[in-house]
């Protein structure tokens, strides 16, 4: 062979060895529901089933990533669980419409295929579609030379679910007198991270000597799949609201319908402590809100003859508790008192 012919492989793209990762993906990847005639993975697209027991199915998807959360993976070269966050932070907001997951699909984009890091993070991917009980069919990976670092790289997560039309959680379901509930957040999720990683630079942490911000940084995003659509099954929610980059406000009044106004109580807000950590570190309350969940991941707003049957569908860590409730007014979203940072 000619040493000095152009090769893609000398430019920094090895084909090989992203065939030797999409066999890998193919053969750990479970064949849901026995599906094996129409698994696809390493094709040029994937086909699924729509579930046969929805009447008037509507299509619902959604796109996200983990934003700077993936530089604190870096970190830590730990890389098993940002792939749940992925399918999460598309998961969670599937859920907010009433839909049920059915289908999951990545795009990984790094500057060198590496095999190791790759295998961990679609491990990641997986189980987090495990939990939320839908399938892998398929997704991207390119080597990008030039693009990006030596060591970096970024996902993104593209989920479809289906939901009946006459099922559809939308604003016009919300009731003035409707009472809201918080469910706990496991911690950062995946929002909030370039602030993070701000202080830490500023405040010269390594956190890889810290064992609590080590754990707590890198903890995986809580998917509320399967409680949500427990409640939605047995007709129990009137809305929800996923608590993602912009917070309670920001969140919340997404689904507020006009002239109705969601009144919260930010005292009553049961924050955890990586939280209190950060608002240690000179941020502002405002700030805070804007920002992070500050340990509300999801919000449930239901009438309030069916609240003391929510309870049971949350395991221990994630009950739901009171927060506000929906009022007549204007601004969609009032925060009221002052959260208690302990």
């Amino acid at each position: 062979m000619n040493k000095k012919l152009f090769t893609y492989k000398k430019s920094g793209v090895n084909i090989r060895a992203a065939d030797k990762f999409i066999n890998f993906i193919s053969k750990i990847s479970p064949k849901k529901n026995g599906n094996k005639k129409f698994n696809n993975i390493g094709g040029f697209g994937s086909i699924s089933n729509l579930p046969n027991n929805i009447k008037r199915p509507k299509i619902v998807a959604c796109t996200d990533g983990v934003g700077t959360k993936i530089e604190i993976a870096n970190q830590l070269n730990k890389f098993d669980t940002i792939g749940i966050d992925l399918v999460a932070m598309s998961v969670n907001d599937l859920i907010v419409q009433g839909a049920k997951p059915i289908l999951f699909l990545d795009y990984i984009s790094i500057n060198k295929i590496d095999l190791k890091k790759l295998k961990s993070i679609i491990k990641g991917i997986l189980k987090g579609c495990k939990i939320a009980n839908c399938e892998l069919v398929g997704g991207e990976t390119a080597e990008m030379p030039g693009t990006y670092e030596k060591g970096k790289f970024d996902i993104a997560g593209f989920a479809v679910g289906v939901v009946d039309e006459n099922k559809i959680l939308d604003k016009r379901k919300i009731k003035n007198g409707d009472l809201i509930f918080a469910v706990p957040s496991s911690g950062l999720h995946s929002n909030g991270y370039s602030l993070v990683r701000h202080v830490l630079n500023k405040k010269k942490i390594n956190i890889r000597n810290n064992i609590f911000l080590k754990n707590e940084l890198i903890k995986p995003t809580k998917i509320y799949v399967k409680e949500i659509l427990n409640l939605i099954h047995k007709g129990l929610l009137n809305g929800c609201a996923n608590i993602t980059g912009g917070g309670l406000r920001d969140n919340i009044k997404r689904v507020i319908p006009d002239n109705l106004c969601a009144n919260i109580d930010l005292d009553k807000i049961k924050t955890l402590r990586i939280f209190n950590w950060l608002k240690q570190k000179n941020i502002s309350d405002k700030e805070m809100l804007k920002t992070f969940n500050c340990g509300v991941g999801f919000c449930l707003i239901v009438n309030p003859k069916k609240t003391k049957k929510i309870s049971k569908y949350f395991s221990k860590d994630f009950k739901p508790y009171l927060i506000g409730k929906i009022k007549k007014g204007k601004n969609k979203v009032e925060l009221n008192a002052k959260i208690n940072w302990n």
